[in-house]
């Protein structure tokens, strides 16, 4: 098992006893004495694996009825395309989007090649340090849907609210926060999430999905590219990604069972922000935080030095300490830690104490 501590922002930590399980089941899975790589996503054992995954989502989020859970894949890259093609096209009015960061930044794009797109937020001009206020959103009534981000990776921006939308649907990319903490599941009419933040590795998109609003998408869509195909085929239209799925659902064990749910999450993750944000606050005069702090992530801490030049030493002494995963996103560079759900307290406290040191070293 590892020793390091790792902050990275994807793909992000997973808890020891779900890599023991996962790695016994690359040999040979307890059930079946075969390698998951080998099993068929065709048999009886699979379909158990996507049950139970399905099950533990639904328990831990309460979701209400109505709602398909889905395994997907493509990431929320395909999201960004897929969501407008679905509920965008040949709508006579436009989706309102908000762009708050690096991510919510891409998907724009993507709707304006099926329909108009109204920004109704651009934090482009500030740096991406703010999210905007309710009272900042002007949603026409007539949207097709709102799409947001909740919580922004790279430059660590987390919505504390649920925007209101009357009776426009509500769409969110939640691929860095979905089971970090509890959620009103019912207040919005599709979710989405890539795994390798707090679900598990890489290869499968979790989607939350209202079946009044997968059943209003148009009639003629490519047939992969058409929720109601997944909803139909319960996620094994073509191949899915057997392991990866497989993980994710060692991940909602663990939460259930051994964490206790979302409510023990939320509070374990509260603490480790707030060790290390008092840390970086304690530290001023050497450390930056790149989000003002009422809007500040509770999964990805941005932050820089400000004696930029000593970047690459931090790294440095960081990695000689077992302590992995700081470097910043290309976009923004400087450093950034990420407090996945798997990051654990004892982890964090490595961290800080780091982070402490390095800051009394650094002054004369």
């Amino acid at each position: 098992m590892s020793t390091h501590y790792n902050f990275s922002g994807g793909p992000g930590a997973l808890a020891p006893s779900v890599l023991t399980q996962a790695s016994q089941a690359i040999l040979a899975l307890p059930e079946t004495g075969v390698s998951i790589l080998g099993m068929s996503h065709r048999s009886d054992w699979f379909r158990g694996v996507l049950d139970e995954a399905e099950a533990n989502i639904k328990a831990l989020l309460h979701i209400p009825d109505g709602y398909h859970v889905l395994f997907l894949q493509g990431g929320s890259s395909l999201q960004f395309s897929m969501i407008p093609m679905n509920f965008l096209r040949g709508k006579s009015h436009g989706a309102g989007y908000l762009n708050t960061g690096y991510w919510s930044a891409k998907a724009p794009p993507e709707a304006r090649l099926e329909g108009q797109v109204d920004l109704l937020w651009d934090g482009t001009a500030q740096g991406y340090r703010e999210l905007p206020a309710m009272r900042d959103l002007r949603l026409s009534p007539n949207s097709a849907y709102l799409h947001y981000v909740s919580n922004e990776t790279v430059e660590g921006l987390e919505f504390s609210y649920i925007p209101e939308t009357g009776h426009v649907p509500l769409i969110c990319d939640m691929s860095s926060n979905l089971l970090s903490q509890p959620l009103d599941v019912g207040k919005f009419d599709f979710i989405y999430a890539h795994a390798q933040k707090n679900l598990g590795p890489a290869g499968v998109t979790l989607v939350i999905v209202k079946d009044e609003l997968a059943q209003s998408a148009p009639a003629l869509l490519p047939t992969l590219l058409d929720y109601r195909t997944h909803i139909k085929a319960k996620s094994i239209y073509n191949t899915p990604p057997v392991f990866s799925i497989y993980t994710l659902m060692l991940v909602t064990r663990w939460l259930l069972h051994d964490v206790g749910g979302l409510d023990n999450m939320r509070d374990i993750n509260r603490r480790k922000a707030q060790k290390l944000y008092a840390v970086l606050d304690k530290h001023s005069d050497v450390y930056q935080t790149h989000a003002a702090p009422q809007f500040r992530s509770t999964m990805n801490c941005a932050f820089r030095l400000k004696d930029d030049t000593r970047t690459a030493q931090l790294l440095s002494e960081a990695s000689g300490h077992n302590i992995i995963g700081l470097e910043g996103h290309r976009s923004i560079g400087g450093l950034r830690a990420s407090l996945y759900n798997a990051v654990t307290e004892n982890d964090v406290d490595s961290l800080t104490y780091f982070l402490n040191h390095f800051a009394e070293a650094a002054r004369p």
